[in-house]
């Protein structure tokens, strides 16, 4: 147990941990799945679970409507919940039922935060920089690391930075494309060809992606992409195995043994993931021991470029045709059911699930007090 666990025990017998689920975003239903996972994985006898939901109006709720919430149900207003950004309190605070005057019924302070958010408003920066401003520890990414990695053409002009090696890519603005849609098409036959994905730039889980094979579907496959987010990008369709290797840690990060992803559908689309559920997951992957190696440092290399801290799933393109491996993308908060590829990786890895949370939890308190060794203040004194 590390130093900053040992004295949150040494104020109560069990770390609280507020679990946040549900959002406003696409990804909602599959925050609960994963959240429902987190939680009944998670160790009763070191834990306290405090369960915090966000509707997909973005209400936040507690107690017996967060769990109706999780399992599926409509969470009614009778215990709605708040965070402040507010330092001093820590806690999650239990607001008087709507129609009443408004007041707080209840602070129940809070450890640490494990936030279950796929998506925007969850996966983005925004959730996280809400709890840095409340100075709460929490599992995960950063807001720098989670805003880059939430928007697919900064990461990878970030990689390519980085000399990482990334597929070809075009980013196309929504409005750009609706004042000249016949341009814009051509444009992308130019740079780019067929085939080709179209995705939205700032979103998960597969999501408003079209694989465009002809004019038909490239202008089709726009105006779906076009519907989720103002950014759009369009990338080469490299022939590839779909590969991802999970990722753990925050200043010196360790790589899982790889996975591969055999998809039911032409694609790892929303319907191959979720749907249909007929895709295959070959771990470890069947990759030469030298190729393996060299795409588990590709994932750490990726993982360090964004300074992404916790956890991420990191995606690859590998070509069956050159064999060369391209970063698809950082997941900074990957699918976390029991069957999702991020635990039944580290699983293989020789870390069992709830060993996992725990050494998350661990890793979020280690980074918040590394964070609050920093100064605050101008110290003229230092410099002296």
């Amino acid at each position: 147990m590390s130093g900053a666990t040992e004295r949150m025990a040494e104020r109560r017998a069990k770390l609280r941990v507020g679990v946040i689920f549900g959002g406003r975003s696409g990804e909602h239903e599959i925050s609960l799945i994963s959240a429902r996972s987190v939680m009944g994985a998670m160790n009763p006898e070191r834990y306290e679970i405090v369960p915090i939901g966000i509707t997909q109006d973005g209400r936040w709720v507690m107690g017996e409507s967060a769990l109706a919430l999780l399992n599926g149900g409509q969470a009614d207003r009778e215990r709605p919940a708040a965070l402040l950004a507010d330092p001093s309190r820590q806690a999650l605070l239990e607001l008087a039922p709507a129609g009443e005057r408004e007041c707080v019924l209840q602070s129940l302070p809070l450890d640490v935060v494990f936030p279950v958010l796929h998506g925007p408003y969850g996966e983005d920066g925004t959730i996280q920089g809400l709890l840095e401003l409340a100075n709460l520890p929490y599992v995960g990414a950063g807001v720098l690391a989670s805003a880059v990695a939430m928007d697919k053409a900064v990461a990878k002009a970030v990689f390519r930075a980085h000399g990482l090696p990334v597929a070809p890519y075009l980013v196309v603005k929504r409005r750009a494309w609706e004042a000249d849609p016949a341009g814009m098409a051509a444009e992308i036959e130019r740079v780019i060809g067929y085939d080709c994905f179209v995705k939205p730039a700032c979103l998960g889980s597969s999501v408003g992606i079209t694989k465009a094979h002809h004019r038909a579907e490239l202008e089709k496959a726009l105006r779906v992409a076009a519907a989720y987010d103002r950014k759009i990008i369009v990338e080469k369709a490299v022939p590839a195995r779909e590969i991802e290797v999970s990722v753990l840690g925050n200043d010196d990060p360790i790589a899982s043994v790889p996975g591969e992803i055999v998809p039911c559908r032409e694609f790892y689309d929303y319907r191959a993931k979720y749907v249909e559920g007929r895709s295959e997951l070959l771990i470890p992957a069947p990759l030469s021991d030298a190729l393996a190696e060299r795409i588990r440092e590709l994932a750490v290399r990726a993982y360090t470029a964004i300074d992404c801290a916790g956890m991420a799933r990191v995606d690859f393109l590998l070509d069956r045709e050159t064999i060369e491996p391209y970063v698809n993308e950082v997941n900074t908060i990957p699918g976390f059911t029991s069957i999702s590829m991020y635990p039944k990786l580290w699983e293989a890895s020789g870390i069992s699930y709830t060993e996992l949370i725990d050494r998350l939890i661990d890793l979020a308190l280690e980074r918040h007090a590394d964070k609050n060794r920093s100064l605050t203040r101008y110290a003229p004194e230092l410099e002296e």
